[in-house]
């Protein structure tokens, strides 16, 4: 049973994002999730991450995370790619971790704005 205002960690809280563009703060690119059938086009950063959201909704921390598929790292047609760990999610706020996937470095976020600025610094460079 879940106590009332307390956080439920789950470590199967993952998602891969595959950025194709990102240029004046519009981001481009795919979404996948051990819920999703195949990735999932978005075209703004908001899109992703609403959408994101509502798979974290349909998750309830199964014991054996599902698997799903890796992307291949090496496409060409990418920019970057991240993959997210939402660690803990309540009132719409989550912490998590955001894994550089190109460049092997890894940043902890305590907020989506949070998350929001760390895609932003990464990518405007």
């Amino acid at each position: 049973m879940m106590v009332p205002g307390k956080m439920t960690p789950c470590q199967s809280r993952e998602a891969v994002v595959t950025v194709l563009s990102y240029c004046n703060g519009i981001m481009d690119g795919f979404l996948q999730h051990p819920r999703l059938g195949s990735r999932e086009k978005f075209c703004s950063l908001s899109q992703m991450l609403l959408l994101l959201d509502s798979l974290m909704d349909l998750e309830d921390c199964p014991k054996n995370p599902p698997s799903f598929i890796s992307p291949a790292y090496g496409d060409s047609d990418s920019i970057a790619v991240f993959r997210i760990q939402i660690l803990f999610r309540e009132h719409y706020t989550w912490q998590g971790r955001l894994i550089w996937q190109n460049e092997g470095q890894e940043a902890v976020f305590r907020s989506g704005i949070e998350l929001i600025r760390l895609f932003d610094e990464i990518l405007a460079e």
